[in-house]
């Protein structure tokens, strides 16, 4: 599925389109489709990716033969480096800007060392790094997990890390990284303890645990689905009939679902996939909030262009009428987009 800037929850929320709407390969589309386009505008690769890469040496006469041009092999972090196969110690490379890096365009060897590029037979990839590239590995833990087998597809995570992670997220389990490709409900292990009736306006949902839930976290009662809007103690508040389910009386006894299995893509980016411990934290990569807006203004106009059958597409500068996209609104987030994250082009001397 390719590694997304938003997950089909933010567009589906932007489209006000319920969850259990048979629109998902249409958004997932669009969403894969938007992620590219915003790499395209920007000239870089934002996610991480764990990879070998190699580069000419020299690559192009100058001045300086201490220095290498990464170009769009940007680095975020830097394990080992060769050059004609000698390994070069890492303490003597300096990766550039330090001021504000990563990410790093450019490669240094502390001139006060002896190390140096090129002695390979021929100037073929003769410098060979193994690393972290991208633009940056910003992640936050979002809860925890059950344990997972290095073959298993499935993983469980409780309620913080259900709430924060949607289909798309980019995750991290110890060294590995995962993409999420699908969500399903899995028992809380909670039921409610007194009985709920029909009506729209009791939105108190009495639990043993009410720890055991997060805000904004999804449940299913019987057919019924119900969003998490507050917790006061053992009681959760919700919003009924959530998502266009069926709004009904419940039991006292009925078991609470969430959707808290997810469906996984294993050992992505360049990882291995292995075994985890339960307990362990989850760590969702978060791409910049500039790249994540734009990729759902871009898929939200993939889509509405699509329903509309590409009839009419409104001119820059006009306004958005009869819900169809505003293109001067999106292209000003577009330039905006490109002037805080786009790669620019280096300045060569003749």
């Amino acid at each position: 599925m390719g590694i997304w800037y938003a997950t089909r929850e933010d567009v589906k929320q932007a489209l006000d389109a319920k969850e259990t709407a048979r629109n998902n390969a249409q958004v997932d589309r669009a969403i894969s489709a938007a992620s590219r386009s915003v790499d395209g505008l920007c000239h870089r690769t934002f996610y991480p990716q764990q990879a070998t890469r190699s580069w000419d040496w020299p690559a192009a006469p100058g001045p300086r033969p201490w220095r290498l041009w990464l170009d769009a092999n940007e680095l975020i972090s830097l394990d080992s480096l060769t050059s004609g196969g000698r390994a070069i110690d890492t303490a003597d490379v300096l990766l550039e800007p330090n001021q504000y890096g990563p990410p790093y365009n450019r490669i240094e060897l502390n001139i006060s060392s002896n190390s140096t590029f090129g002695g390979g037979p021929t100037p073929q990839r003769d410098i060979v790094g193994f690393g972290l590239f991208g633009y940056r590995d910003d992640s936050t833990a979002v809860g925890t997990r059950t344990g997972l087998g290095a073959s298993e597809t499935t993983l469980t995570v409780d309620a913080a890390a259900s709430a924060a992670l949607g289909v798309g997220s980019l995750l991290r389990l110890d060294d590995e990284r995962l993409t999420v490709t699908g969500r399903s409900m899995a028992d809380t292990g909670q039921t409610i303890t007194a009985d709920l009736d029909q009506q729209m306006k009791t939105v108190m949902v009495p639990v043993a645990d009410g720890s055991e839930f997060a805000q904004t976290e999804t449940i299913l009662i019987d057919a019924e689905r119900m969003r998490v809007e507050e917790i006061a103690g053992n009681n959760l508040i919700v919003r009924r009939a959530w998502d266009g389910s069926p709004n009904a009386p419940h039991s006292s006894g009925a078991v609470i679902y969430a959707p808290r299995a997810l469906r996984v893509e294993r050992g992505v980016v360049g990882t291995t996939a292995a075994a985890h411990t339960a307990g362990g934290s989850v760590l969702r990569w978060d791409p910049p909030p500039l790249v994540r807006q734009l990729t759902i203004a871009e898929a939200v106009w993939i889509i509405a262009f699509e329903s509309a059958g590409g009839a009419r597409v409104l001119r820059s500068g006009e306004s958005g009428k009869e819900g169809k996209p505003d293109l001067g609104a999106l292209q000003a987030l577009r330039d905006a987009t490109y002037d805080e994250h786009g790669r620019k082009a280096r300045t060569r001397g003749v």
